[in-house]
């Protein structure tokens, strides 16, 4: 029986990983991302490695209505898992940095994987069967100050998967958060030279290790899944200080490793 896999971001990183590890289990793939380089060179190393069709589909997901345009694309084709990948981040106070790149930011964590996912979920639902994993953060669970787009667009991914999990309750259908910390990315070098995601090696993490704890969290149905031991204490954080003490903390670790 054919399975198919949309994972954005598909071409490198935690999406890679992810896609990877779908191959391995006979999915078909179909990814997405806005590199075609990347996007070809996954393409022949997924297939050379594994026996199943892999798609490319080249989209910027900070445009308006591209949910619709990948449904067309794809001609409506089945999805059994969604895997919501795509993202970047950005360092500065927001009085400072970029409207045109915060908006960026908010199409891709937001607008287009919510819609992506209201797409798809219909006939997740219709079929009774489906998974969908969204690419949260350790950074969903605190304010984080010169990073205040990234950590507050986690946030709503992390809630969005919460309560969407517990609506498809009895449906076959099943959601979940990954919330991994640091992790040895492309991300580090996009966010920007100055920011503190891209000096600290303490906590660090495989990529290879993160996507495959998530991809057991999804397998499992489990809703929020976060890779680690420290991390999973990094997320009580906000237990036992005030939010205001937490966005302090959040801050003087970015301005401690912005110029290290």
């Amino acid at each position: 029986m054919t399975r198919t896999a949309l994972i954005t971001g598909g071409a490198s990183g935690l999406g890679y990983e992810l896609a990877l590890l779908l191959a391995k289990d006979n999915y078909n793939l179909i990814l997405i991302d806005i590199d075609n380089l990347s996007l070809q060179t996954a393409k022949s190393e997924i297939e050379k490695k594994f026996s199943c069709q892999v798609s490319t589909v080249l989209k910027d997901l900070s445009k308006s209505n591209v949910a619709s345009e990948i449904m067309e694309e794809i001609n409506h084709v089945p999805v059994d898992v969604l895997v919501n990948n795509a993202g970047f981040g950005l360092f500065g106070t927001f009085a400072n940095t970029e409207w045109e790149r915060e908006s960026a930011m908010l199409y891709v964590h937001v607008l287009t994987t919510t819609h992506l996912t209201k797409l798809i979920l219909d006939g997740m639902v219709k079929r009774g069967s489906g998974k969908i994993l969204n690419m949260s953060s350790l950074a969903a669970f605190q304010p984080g100050p010169l990073m205040s787009i990234y950590y507050a667009s986690k946030s709503y991914l992390l809630s969005f998967s919460e309560a969407i999990a517990n609506e498809l309750k009895g449906t076959g259908v099943t959601v979940t958060a990954l919330c991994p910390g640091p992790t040895k990315t492309s991300f580090q070098k996009v966010v920007s030279n100055n920011t503190s995601e891209n000096k600290i090696s303490f906590n660090m993490a495989c990529p290879s290790k993160v996507a495959q704890y998530g991809y057991n969290a999804m397998q499992k149905g489990q809703i929020v899944a976060i890779p680690g031991v420290i991390n999973k204490c990094l997320s009580t954080v906000h237990r036992f200080v005030s939010r205001r003490m937490a966005a302090q903390i959040v801050r003087n670790i970015q301005e401690k490793n912005r110029d290290v």
